[in-house]
């Protein structure tokens, strides 16, 4: 059932009554699937941190009907969400609801799967891992392929459309875990397809990936430096002059499969005076959206807070407001050129949302 302990650690206060309104559809409809093979009913474990059921265990139906299921559900049908993280959520937070939500309660049926059931990547970032992680055999690796033998199972089932978001914890095209998906997930009919990568592999895996790119839906880029200095020192492994490449290819088959194209910046002390100039690189690529959010605290750090320049108690935040600001008249400057672009700045200080 509901394990206290973990909602006391992330401070949320499992009594509360927001009374909200609208109904959230992210427990109704996401599945996240980590490593572990821990399920969650929403797009970020730490939003919604219950785990409902484990796939090393059980089959995903029975997940998604189990108790747990059932009570994190009823949370949001009261409109109190004692379980969701309102300190954090960014669709609490930013008050994003008016976009989606509305008062009708919402059906029951899987249409986004997430998957961050593997960390490898082929860099090895400061932010993220203190050091390269790549699992290619052994007992975490046979594990993890039986859980993407249990999601192709599911997704077999399934008579609708569905979204499979793969990334965000390892590299999608490193992977050999996410690799072996795409190869079994490639002929399953209703599905589409979302990545998050650190982009340098998608020119050399397109013709082995080939299959699911014409279902592609959004292609999310991690690039933390627009400039060399600055995307090498952050970027740990890779090189720029590859990404650059690699964002050239993008750009063109963005023509051709017709994907959403976006840009992801973690705003931090080494690049926080870049976020103009990724923006100024966004446009050169024909990005669709760039999102700048906060570092967060992945225990990878002596000490975060020399690195989190967002936080106001930080030497430089003053100079990182003044970059900021620089954001919001870019931003406006957009709009008034009637660009498509979008700059998202979901977790940072203060948010904008001022392209549409």
């Amino acid at each position: 059932m509901i394990n206290q302990r973990l909602f006391d650690w992330y401070n949320i206060d499992t009594q509360k009554n927001l009374s909200i309104k609208t109904r959230c559809p992210k427990p109704f409809d996401t599945l996240l699937i980590d490593k572990f093979g821990s399920c969650y009913l929403c797009e970020c474990t730490s939003w919604l941190p219950q785990s409902v059921g484990n796939l090393q265990l059980q089959e995903i139906e029975d997940i998604l009907h189990s108790n747990s299921a059932k009570m994190l559900r009823e949370s949001i049908r009261d409109g109190s969400y004692r379980y969701c993280n309102d300190k954090q959520c960014s669709w609490l937070l930013y008050s994003r609801t008016g976009e989606v939500w509305n008062e009708e309660l919402p059906v029951t049926e899987i249409k986004n799967i997430k998957l961050a059931i593997d960390d490898s990547c082929n860099l090895r970032c400061p932010s993220c891992r203190n050091k390269q992680i790549f699992v290619t055999s052994g007992t975490h690796f046979k594990a993890r392929i039986k859980i993407v033998n249990k999601i192709i199972k599911f997704l077999k089932t399934l008579d609708h459309s569905a979204l499979v978001h793969i990334g965000s914890d390892g590299d999608p095209f490193a992977s050999l875990v996410y690799r072996y998906f795409m190869r079994e997930a490639a002929d399953i009919k209703n599905l589409n397809f979302s990545f998050q990568t650190n982009g340098l592999l998608l020119k050399q895996m397109y013709n082995r990936t080939k299959k699911i790119w014409d279902r592609t839906k959004k292609i999310g880029v991690s690039i933390d430096g627009a400039t060399k200095e600055t995307y090498e020192k952050l970027r740990l492994g890779g090189s720029y002059e590859k990404i650059l490449e690699n964002l050239s290819f993008l750009k063109e088959k963005k023509k051709e499969h017709n994907f959403k194209f976006y840009l992801h910046f973690v705003v931090q002390k080494d690049n926080y005076h870049e976020m103009i100039k990724i923006i100024e690189l966004a446009e050169k690529y024909d990005v669709d959206n760039v999102c700048l959010n906060k570092i967060e605290d992945w225990n990878t750090y002596k000490n975060f807070k020399e690195i989190d320049v967002t936080d106001v108690e930080h030497q430089e935040h003053q100079k990182y407001l003044e970059e900021f600001k620089k954001v919001k008249n870019k931003s406006k400057e957009l709009k008034k050129e009637k660009k498509n672009m979008l700059i998202e700045t979901p977790t940072l200080k203060k948010n904008i949302y001022l392209v549409e």
